[in-house]
């Protein structure tokens, strides 16, 4: 697989899921922008076969790099940053510390990723493939969701693009953060407020704004559907550092802020 049929494979899926994310993104073309992507996140469980570890693979085969490495102590996550000699847009891959949260969230975890194939695992296509196990319960989702937002988004959703993020440093007429933001709300997009409109600033070399995710309907065990937040659209602009040099990584304070974009309880 090349990395131009991955990123193809993971928009269409994303847009599946979030097609307003691609309403926004024909509404910045039309005001005569060409969209380039900054990077693309994922989220998992720290479970084997669907680990970080086992995801990253992937990546790597295609000629990523291994960029940093972020924690975030009070969403229990870790992640990893990878960037592309060629230019591609950046890849964040993150897990749940799922040792770190109540038994309930472990037995759930470690339940779903019983279900999961190795085999399935080991072909590229594991980044877009979904849910990959019985939906689960209802009931479950909101008990997961009283702890970890993260953890009721993969339970529900499974493994996939979390979101698409537009560079705005390569953007002309939105050439800042707060012009495009100022565009999209004048469209009527609902936008991640956590933390402040804008997370990061020039001193951290990144700004980032998020909108709140789109909702879909969502079938739950016993064939019950109910709408939950899916995916959302990020944009981001990066400052040079002290030798001139575009700042690759991500600032975990800001990132932290930026996982509430999928939050129920603001997106409702």
């Amino acid at each position: 697989m090349t990395v131009e049929a991955l990123l193809q494979n993971l928009w269409e899926d994303y847009t599946r899921l979030a097609p307003g994310a691609k309403r926004l993104h024909d509404q910045v073309e039309a005001e005569g922008e060409t969209i380039v992507n900054d990077h693309i996140a994922f989220r998992t469980f720290n479970t084997v076969p669907i680990n970080l570890e086992a995801l990253e693979r992937h990546v790597l085969d295609l000629g990523y790099r291994r960029f940093a490495p972020y924690t975030f102590e009070d969403k229990k996550l870790r992640a990893m940053g990878y960037h592309h000699p060629a230019g591609h847009p950046r890849i964040f891959l993150s897990e749940l510390e799922t040792e770190k949260l109540s038994p309930l969230v472990q037995r759930v975890a470690r339940d779903l990723a019983a279900q999961v194939d190795p085999a399935r695992v080991a072909d590229p296509s594991i980044l877009w493939a979904g849910r990959l196990w019985q939906p689960i319960s209802h009931e479950t989702y909101l008990a997961l969701l009283s702890e970890s937002e993260y953890a009721a988004w993969v339970a529900a959703i499974g493994l996939r693009a979390n979101h698409f993020t537009i560079s705005v440093n390569d953007l002309r007429k939105f050439n800042t953060l707060e012009k495009l933001l100022d565009f999209l709300e004048g469209k009527g997009w609902r936008l991640n407020t956590a933390g402040g409109r804008i997370k990061g600033s020039p001193d951290v070399l990144l700004e980032q704004g998020s909108t709140m995710a789109d909702t879909m309907e969502i079938e739950f065990a016993g064939g019950e559907r109910h709408r939950i937040p899916t995916c959302y659209y990020e944009f981001a602009r990066r400052y040079p550092d002290a030798g001139g040099r575009l700042y690759e990584g991500f600032v975990a304070a800001s990132a932290d802020r930026i996982f509430e974009s999928t939050n129920v309880h603001v997106a409702a």
